[in-house]
């Protein structure tokens, strides 16, 4: 069971705009991105992404959701596939409840450990960064590689002192473990006599490069001389936070250039991706002084669907180029595109740009040798083609390098072109690749599945909304094993997880199915389908219309079944605790019917979504038995209650707030189709209407 806690903070750590970024084109507008919407056919973008409020919306077709919720649709995932694939995107090991309690502190001290080396490197980087400042010399060097203020600060950029031990003036202790551990400092043997080895910074007179994992926390640095000296670039070693086949420079700052030039630009050195993002190209990340690996393809493709690989035009860089080739292939599936940009020999992308201009460097990418054409050519190194020699090296070059690629029209296609290439049937090419098919089947059977190019289809309304993987193990909307006790001082939330009151346009567009099916044993619950997690809330000190509502239902149960289905809407939509208590209490309507309000209180005691249980004490007690004292103390509860009038008058502003927060997406959007436009117009009456219906206290009539 994933712990509810680490989906709250998976959320809270992820861009929507990121994840849905990889499979729609956005755009901005507003505060907001737009595109067109991936689960209809449309001409016009109704197609809403709020980082803001971190979910998506449609409002042709009425889709809605969080990251999570995005995930399910799109890819056909079960919640928690769904779950896991985001926290692989954010870098985050998924938890797990099951483990034994000495795995669980075993992680728990490995994670505290990883914090302190993070924070360590953190006041490093604050360090450097003052003493950029402090030092025209580095300034100088900077401005004569073109770069701004702004781009330092962007990727910031610092400087190293060289003195010995400059890191003293930076922490309290130089003598820290976490130094070296960290690897900012190095510590020699103790000489004959002597307790303990001298220590010494490792980074001394260099202009330093903090790189930062995919959440932006410091892991590692490298250093460049200003001058002449060697190495000329000088990396932090590899520690429990940093391992240089996995992390790419640059990925964290370039994560919105990369949504908006939809491709990722892969270089070789720190000062390539600085000086790129300079003239307009922050799409650029660079390996760390490693080869291109799997893993660096394979998080690449996390953020965008087409990778360029930029080398030198010498030798080395078709070598480097032919690395990135073969790291490449497992992940190359049909909807991906791969490219190689070779530049001049005597020019890297730094230099290029500088002397070309971003305009000249545009024309070079555009032009770069897409991946077909660089495998063959690849394979096709110091062969004679003129000769059956030749073409039969050709072959055996070719073939495991096509081999690798996933199943689909892209592998057959250049199987055809090599068979033309090599003059030899394509049948031949074909029958050799199956043959190596099978015997590769035979020895690693889950090579092929986890390349991680297909995808599922998308479940139908009558499928299992969470699909194989059984129901999520807490309640989408935020589970309730981590509400805080009642007492706690409210502060307005940040809502990361969904919609706050939406009930009244949630179901619009057909709607995936009603809320109320998840109780009662139906699929495609819209709520629950999405995968929302909201954040619970701490429960106000004064009396809320909500509250209100609550006390008025524990009173007179019955008049539940009498309200609309958009006021269920509304309150089944409410952050923890009240969204969960109206579905428990439908769904506890539905198996006994109306109870006594004491009875139910009782009840709300014990129920916390997972069974009967021993009644807590208030520290720990569930989101429904702190609700329930909660009721007791602002209300007596006395058997008359709200009649549904009254009810209905305390939920029409949840139902306006929910019209103003649509209503505000539509008018930051800018150009919409037809369909948003219309309910554009029929919200501005709507919402006319209904404060009008507030403010007078009665019903709109019609």
């Amino acid at each position: 069971m994933i712990p509810p806690s680490f989906i709250q903070d998976l959320l809270a750590r992820t861009d929507i705009a990121d994840v849905v970024g990889k499979f729609v084109t956005l755009k901005k507008a507003g505060i907001n991105f737009k595109g067109l919407c991936p689960f209809h056919g449309e001409k016009s973008p109704s197609f809403i992404v709020s980082p803001s409020r971190q979910t998506y919306h449609c409002f042709g077709c009425g889709v809605h959701g969080n990251a999570v919720g995005f995930l399910m649709e799109y890819s056909g995932l079960g919640f928690v596939d769904a779950v896991k694939d985001l926290a692989q995107m954010q870098g985050m090991p998924v938890p797990d409840d099951d483990t034994r309690p000495e795995e669980r502190e075993r992680q728990k001290q490995v994670k505290a450990r990883q914090l302190a080396l993070t924070d360590v490197m953190a006041q490093a980087t604050k360090h450097w960064k003052q003493q950029l400042r402090k030092s025209p010399r580095a300034v100088a060097y900077l401005k004569g590689r073109g770069l701004t203020g702004e781009i330092a600060a962007h990727f910031a950029l610092g400087y190293a002192p060289d003195s010995w031990r400059g890191l003293a003036s930076a922490f309290p202790d130089y003598n820290e473990p976490l130094l070296v551990e960290s690897g900012l400092v190095i510590t020699q043997e103790p000489a004959a006599g002597e307790s303990e080895g001298k220590r010494y910074d490792r980074f001394r007179d260099r202009i330093m490069f903090p790189i930062r994992n995919p959440q932006g926390e410091v892991i590692g640095f490298g250093g460049r001389v200003l001058d002449k000296g060697e190495p000329k670039y000088l990396n932090s070693p590899e520690t429990p936070v940093f391992i240089k086949g996995r992390e790419l420079y640059g990925l964290f700052e370039g994560r919105a250039a990369l949504r908006n030039k939809g491709y990722a630009l892969v270089t070789e050195g720190y000062m390539d991706v600085v000086a790129l993002a300079q003239w307009g190209f922050g799409n650029a990340v660079a390996t760390l002084g490693t080869a291109c690996s799997a893993e660096h393809v394979q998080k690449l493709f996390r953020f965008t669907e087409q990778i360029v690989f930029s080398f030198d035009g010498d030798a080395a860089g078709r070598r480097a180029a032919g690395r990135a080739l073969e790291a490449a292939l497992p992940f190359a599936s049909d909807t991906r595109r791969i490219s190689f940009l070779f530049l001049p020999a005597e020019h890297d992308p730094d230099s290029f740009i500088r002397e070309n201009g971003p305009e000249a460097f545009e024309a070079c990418v555009k032009k770069a040798v897409p991946l077909s054409r660089q495998l063959l050519e690849h394979a096709s190194a110091e062969c004679d083609l003129e000769s059956a020699e030749g073409r039969a090296r050709l072959l055996t070059q070719a073939i495991p390098l096509i081999g690798q690629l996933p199943d689909g029209a892209l592998r057959g296609l250049i199987a055809d072109d090599l068979a033309q290439l090599a003059r030899t049937p394509a049948d031949d090419v074909r029958r050799r690749l199956q043959e190596r098919a099978g015997a590769r089947s035979g020895e690693r059977p889950g090579d092929r599945a986890r390349s991680g190019d297909a995808r599922r289809p998308l479940p139908s309304s009558a499928d299992d909304p969470f699909g194989q993987d059984g129901p999520p193990a807490t309640e989408p909307d935020g589970g309730e094993s981590f509400w805080e006790a009642e007492g706690a001082v409210y502060e307005p939330p940040v809502e990361r997880g969904g919609w706050q009151g939406k009930g009244k346009w949630a179901g619009k567009g057909g709607g995936k199915g009603d809320w109320k099916s998840d109780w009662k044993g139906g699929s495609g619950g819209r709520w629950q389908s999405r995968g929302r997690v909201v954040e619970p809330r701490p429960l106000p000190r004064a009396a809320t219309p909500l509250d209100r509502v609550v006390w008025a239902l524990v009173a007179n149960s019955a008049t539940w079944e009498q309200l609309p289905s958009s006021a269920h809407d509304i309150l089944c939509d409410q952050a923890a605790p009240y969204g969960p208590f109206f579905r428990w209490l439908d769904r506890l309507l539905i198996d006994q019917g109306a109870l006594p309000g004491p009875e139910l209180l009782a009840l709300m005691r014990l129920d916390d979504d997972q069974g009967p249980a021993t009644a807590p004490t208030e520290a720990h007690a569930s989101p429904l038995a702190s609700l329930a004292t909660r009721i007791e103390r602002l209300h007596e509860v006395t058997a008359s209650g709200d009649g549904v009038a009254d009810l209905i008058a305390l939920i029409r502003p949840l139902e306006l707030d929910s019209l103003r927060e649509e209503l505000d997406m539509l008018l930051q959007a800018g150009e919409l189709s037809d369909a948003a436009e219309a309910r554009k117009l029929e919200l501005v009456r709507l919402t006319r209407d209904l404060k009008l219906e507030i403010s007078q206290q009665r019903p709109i009539s019609g």
